[in-house]
């Protein structure tokens, strides 16, 4: 069983070293205060703002009352953003959990 674990871990710190492990995730207490979703736009109009971001899109999903996306910028860095979906503006980004953005008032 230990060794297993092992085994596990040295795969895991291999795969974090290269840069292939999944995104960073955030706290998880992003609330847009969007209402109901028969007033949110389709999550696929945010496709275009993240690509006029310069972001390579990895994944978008819905998380709470917000869009939640994945993306690597330009340097090739991943990102997690979340975007009101009523909207579509930006709210907040975090880069490997740490707070890289935030819109003023939010």
């Amino acid at each position: 069983m230990t060794r297993l674990f092992n085994s596990l871990a040295c795969a895991g710190f291999a795969l974090s070293a290269l840069g292939l492990s999944g995104p960073a995730l955030a706290d998880g207490d992003v609330a847009c205060k969007a209402g109901p979703e028969a007033n949110w736009k389709p999550i696929e109009k945010l496709k275009k703002k993240v690509w006029q971001e310069g972001w390579t899109l990895l994944k978008m999903q819905v998380e709470g009352d917000c869009y939640e996306v994945y993306a690597r910028n330009n340097a090739g860095q991943v990102l997690e953003a979340f975007y009101h979906p009523v909207t579509l503006d930006k709210l907040v980004v975090y880069r490997r959990g740490t707070e890289i953005y935030r819109k003023k008032g939010f």
